[in-house]
């Protein structure tokens, strides 16, 4: 944002999802890496098609500058100025592709695993390594997954330590074996 305080702004669609849904905006901002710095959890969305197809949606319009925001939005600006000085805040951001390595303790039924992300720049998984307790290693991608959101905020401060190599992950993914379980 720094040398962007006389740049005209302009009304971008963005997106918060949750993966069976989402909560959509327009917001105005000097640009799209703006409104990312704004607002956590967010995608500035660029398709025309739904650019289009949102003109008719009557959604709540805010500016990037205003002192409060539609309900929902107003946290998503509160999570990211709790960010914004922490260390590792937005180290991921820039990136077209990054490896991370998370843990799920198996909260929501699904068993504890350590997992290995692919991710693209948009925060959505990209391929995906399963390292089960029991020893297995199992890989999935896109066309595996039903619905594939947002998973990770690059901006998330607390990302930059979840970071692995493209060469661990790379060999993980090699050993591992399609993720056949829900077939």
């Amino acid at each position: 944002m720094i040398g962007e305080e006389d740049t005209a702004k302009q009304r971008f669609l963005i997106l918060h999802d949750y993966g069976m849904g989402g909560s959509w905006w327009w917001v105005r901002a000097r640009s799209a890496r703006e409104v990312l710095e704004t607002f956590a959890e967010v995608e500035v969305i660029e398709a025309p098609e739904v650019i289009g197809r949102a003109a008719g949606w009557n959604l709540e319009e805010s500016d990037v500058d205003a002192p409060t925001m539609p309900a929902g939005l107003d946290d998503l600006r509160a999570k990211r100025q709790a960010h914004r000085h922490l260390p590792g805040f937005g180290a991921l951001a820039d990136r077209t592709v990054v490896y991370l390595r998370r843990r799920w303790d198996g909260d929501d039924g699904v068993d504890p695993a350590d997992y290995l992300m692919e991710i693209g720049s948009d925060g959505r998984r990209l391929r995906q390594v399963e390292l089960t307790e029991n020893g297995d290693v199992l890989k999935s991608g896109p066309d595996d997954w039903p619905f594939n959101p947002p998973v990770v905020d690059l901006f998330d401060p607390e990302l930059k330590d979840l970071e692995i190599s493209r060469e661990e992950f790379e060999a993980a993914w090699h050993r591992a074996r399609k993720d056949d379980r829900d077939l």
